[in-house]
């Protein structure tokens, strides 16, 4: 989870920034899942391969999930920060100018399809042509890093792509051991096995397997170096491996995946809308596949008392086997164009 700066501690100005944040992160969120699932879906019908759904039992905290990965799954990282990045912070966060988006940089990868007609304004959130370029960039390895503008209130770009996390996994976890008191000051303190226990826990903490790809790992490793600042960053990751989209911000951790639903399924859910049976499908069906109904399927988590600060900043002792994240809420989502109608409650992952 991301720490931050209340909004009732924020100055009028500060309101004002994170607000428009808040809105833009909406919109970013929008894409996010339109790429990540939707997009990704249709590339396999493309291939000619079944999509590979993900099982709800994946979606349990702690699940094992299979490491099979297929190119049609579309992958990225993405970092939304509130605030401008200090110069201080590239010894972990590498963003230079080698890898800012200017046509210069960006005529240097061949990722990029259309740099001829790429202008400066394109990499302004508020601009037309701002998510052509963020989609063109995205798969490219490592993460893009949309941020403030310097001496700007609250105007954000996607400044950097080919942005590497490496801020070391150990003292990643060494400073959340810290902070919910395992430790006291060094995650090896208390022996080789104890840090080795601590680091399976970190991973559990954000909701991926201890052995999870690349992305996923320089996603919770960067979720952790923001969570020291006073803004908000939110972290959005795709993998190939688990068909997900994972979103990591102050609220905590989420998961977004594509999931197949019977027709007794829909006549439930249709009944919690208030709907018709037309207007659902139209609102919140992917795709249909024979007599089943392609819908996005979200799960949000919360952490357990075992994975939040001790009691009076005791020092306690780490309990392998103690679950870190329970689920809090399950929503089936409209899809990502509509804007009328709300995500709709729907209990899957324990039914």
């Amino acid at each position: 989870m991301i720490s931050c700066k209340h909004r009732d501690y924020l100055s009028r100005e500060e309101k004002l920034r994170r607000s428009y944040y808040e809105v833009l992160r909406d919109e970013l969120d929008q894409f996010a899942l339109e790429y990540s699932l939707v997009e990704s879906y249709n590339n396999f019908l493309k291939v000619r391969n079944p999509y590979p759904f993900v099982e709800l039992r994946e979606l349990k905290p702690r699940a094992r999930i299979p490491t099979v990965e297929s190119d049609a799954q579309n992958s990225f990282l993405i970092i939304f920060t509130e605030d401008l990045i200090e110069k201080k912070h590239k010894k972990y966060i590498r963003y230079f100018d080698a890898n800012k988006t200017t046509k210069n940089n960006l005529l240097r990868h061949k990722s990029f399809p259309d740099v001829e007609n790429f202008n400066r304004d394109m990499k302004f959130f508020e601009t037309r042509d701002f998510f052509s370029l963020l989609r063109s960039l995205l798969p490219i390895d490592y993460a893009l890093l949309i941020q403030k503008r310097h001496n700007t209130m609250a105007r954000y770009a996607l400044t950097h792509f080919h942005v590497r996390i490496d801020w070391p996994i150990t003292e990643a976890a060494e400073d959340l051991a810290r902070d919910l008191r395992y430790i006291s000051k060094d995650l090896y303190e208390k022996g080789d096995e104890y840090a080795e226990d601590f680091q399976k826990k970190f991973f559990e903490y954000y909701g991926i397997p201890v052995l999870a790809g690349g992305r996923r790992t320089a996603a919770i490793v960067a979720a952790r170096y923001f969570s020291s600042f006073p803004g908000i960053a939110t972290i959005y990751v795709s993998s190939s491996e688990s068909r997900a989209l994972l979103r990591i911000d102050e609220r905590g951790i989420s998961k977004s995946v594509l999931v197949r639903l019977e027709e007794n399924d829909i006549k439930k859910l249709v009944d919690i809308a208030g709907m018709n049976l037309n207007n659902f499908s139209k609102n919140y069906v992917i795709a249909r596949q024979r007599k089943n109904y392609i819908c996005i399927f979200n799960v949000k988590y919360d952490h357990t008392l075992h994975a939040l600060p001790s009691e009076g900043g005791r020092l306690r002792e780490l309990k392998p086997d103690t679950n870190w994240l329970t689920v809090s809420e399950e929503q089936i989502l409209p899809r990502p164009s509509v804007i009328n109608h709300p995500p709709i409650p729907f209990k899957m992952v324990y039914s």
